[in-house]
């Protein structure tokens, strides 16, 4: 009896530190996405006024209007009181890592600032010649600059996410326009990048309550290349490069073989459907397939092969949840629509 109940204990013990481990290991990965946040804005986007949406594109903009304080300290200033607000409307469904993630992103941002450059003065003027010395001036190359700062920020962000977390921002403004102005929070989103867009078109490339002569449309169109590259690596951080497919399968002869096929070669399940041809009026089995991109053409090859005339549709599956795909959403994670 005794040693049940060691066994019971210790059982206990590794479970423990198992889920401790894990944590941790998301806190790290969580730190690990700020971490590339920061460097994004700081090294790439920041020192080149591209305003790629976001809070942190409103602070780069008030920065130009106000260069004594900090991009990072205006994302505080945002970001602090939108934590306020989602927390007393949302409640429970507002994570604790989100705003452990909201406060260490413009935290790192000015710790970075005084690591790679020289001065006061040169963080107010954010001059590329004098980032770490000079060695980092994509002053010329703007394009780059662009999309090296959206796959940074892609990569971080999407890490962030996938962890149950975000960096605050506009996250939080879609958040409180999907629930007052039952607008889908992907549009509530959309919606705040393109005010904060079109200010730092109206500062930052027309001049506007700034010294000296703006820097045109075409800082803009930069900008607009940065949150596309952004978009997309985001994307893939968080889904994967390749979606899922999602086969419908009608094989009347050697439909066994299809089963063996799917179950013992692919290592994966199905679902018979019944239906019913519309012109023979005749029964049929109808097999509902997911797989990944790259099994798709094996599984044509194999249909082809068991029945040449057989009927197959393949669509994408936008998201797909359970045994051997990925794991369902938590319950206090971010709205994604």
């Amino acid at each position: 009896m005794k040693s049940k109940l060691n066994f019971a204990n210790m059982s206990a013990s590794v479970k423990e530190s198992v889920t401790d481990w894990r944590w941790w290991l998301s806190i790290a990965q969580i730190v690990l996405g700020c971490l590339l946040v920061a460097i994004a804005f700081v090294v790439f986007i920041n020192p080149y006024n591209l305003v790629p949406g976001g809070i942190y594109g409103l602070a780069l903009v008030l920065h130009n209007l106000f260069p004594s304080i900090q991009v990072g300290t205006f994302g505080y200033m945002f970001d602090v009181p939108l934590i306020c607000t989602a927390l007393i409307l949302f409640g429970g469904t507002f994570g604790g890592r989100t705003i452990f993630a909201s406060f260490l992103t413009p935290g790192i941002m000015n710790l970075l600032d005084y690591l790679v450059y020289p001065n006061k003065e040169a963080i107010e003027a954010l001059d590329p010649s004098l980032l770490l010395g000079g060695q980092i001036d994509l002053s010329s190359h703007l394009m780059l600059a662009a999309i090296i700062g959206g796959v940074f920020s892609g990569i971080g962000v999407g890490i962030v996410i996938r962890n149950n977390a975000a960096t605050g921002g506009t996250d939080i403004t879609g958040m409180l326009l999907h629930k007052f102005a039952k607008m889908k929070f992907a549009n509530g989103v959309l919606l705040s990048d393109a005010i904060i867009v079109l200010s730092g078109l109206v500062v930052i490339g027309f001049g506007v309550g700034i010294e000296g002569p703006g820097q045109g449309v075409m800082l803009s169109l930069y900008s607009a290349i940065c949150i596309f590259v952004n978009a997309k690596v985001l994307g893939y951080t968080i889904d994967g490069a390749s979606r899922d497919k999602l086969l419908y399968i009608i094989c009347e002869e050697h439909s066994a073989k299809m089963r063996e096929y799917i179950l013992n070669d692919l290592n994966r399940g199905g679902t018979y459907l019944k239906a019913k041809g519309m012109y023979t009026d005749h029964d049929k089995e109808m097999i509902f397939l997911v797989v990944n991109r790259k099994e798709v053409r094996n599984v044509q090859h194999k249909i082809k092969e068991f029945d040449p005339k057989a009927f197959v549709v393949v669509t994408d599956a936008y998201d797909t949840f359970g045994q051997g795909f990925k794991p369902f959403p938590e319950e206090n994670g971010m709205p994604t629509e």
